[in-house]
């Protein structure tokens, strides 16, 4: 169970990553977006619980967040790795998810 983890965890990194790659060279990641959405898991009192096992989607969806119409998210582990869900705050406009905070 924690290769097939490991390896979902790596195909949605790496569909991010494509993603990410899809933004001009000229924008600078999103860091304010990505400052906004640590700040609001500390106030939702999950980011231990983040930090040490993810965080599953339907718990982002309960706090606002929205995939995006091109998202599949069939596709992206659950839950989402705190590294997965830094990256896409990064993302800009060219992130999975719409992000209420950013």
């Amino acid at each position: 169970m924690k290769k097939l983890t490991a390896t979902l965890a790596a195909a949605a990194v790496a569909s991010l990553g494509a993603v990410a790659t899809a933004v001009p060279a000229s924008a600078a990641p999103d860091t304010a977006c990505q400052q906004a959405g640590l700040k609001t898991l500390i106030e939702a009192r999950l980011m231990d619980d983040v930090a040490r096992g993810g965080l599953p989607i339907a718990t982002a969806v309960g706090l606002g967040v929205a995939p995006r119409a091109t998202t599949d998210v069939s596709a992206l582990p659950d839950p989402l790795p705190l590294s997965v869900i830094l990256a896409d705050h990064r993302a800009g406009s060219s992130s999975l998810f719409v992000y209420p905070w950013c």
